[in-house]
């Protein structure tokens, strides 16, 4: 996972959201998703904040909240460039959840 470890509770809640799975459905492909990011690659560099918010239809001030969440939960990494946010999933931290809660629900056991 991430060199912090994420709190349980804080991932939980950072899904319980549809608007939050959103943020991260559409950064499973950034470069797909938002190939008309001049700004920076965004599979390499991650997804401004602000096409993210764009293409949700949501303020900016909501998606910050939704992306404080997803970040403190683990799930994304925000890394600033100038005046900008920009957005990774982390694939490490949600491959972790996904197997911690395989494991603690005992899905896919005999």
């Amino acid at each position: 996972m991430t060199n912090r470890m994420a709190d349980r509770s804080d991932q939980i809640k950072a899904l319980s959201s549809e608007s939050r799975l959103d943020i991260l459905r559409l950064l499973t492909d950034p470069g797909t998703e938002f190939a008309d990011q001049q700004s920076a690659d965004p599979a390499t560099e991650g997804v401004c904040m602000s096409m993210i918010a764009d293409r949700l239809g949501v303020t900016q001030p909501t998606i910050s909240r939704h992306i404080d969440l997803l970040r403190r939960a683990g799930f994304l990494t925000v890394r600033k460039k100038q005046k900008w946010s920009y957005c990774k999933r982390d694939e490490a931290a949600l491959a972790d959840y996904h197997a911690w809660l395989s494991d603690t629900l005992q899905i896919g056991g005999d």
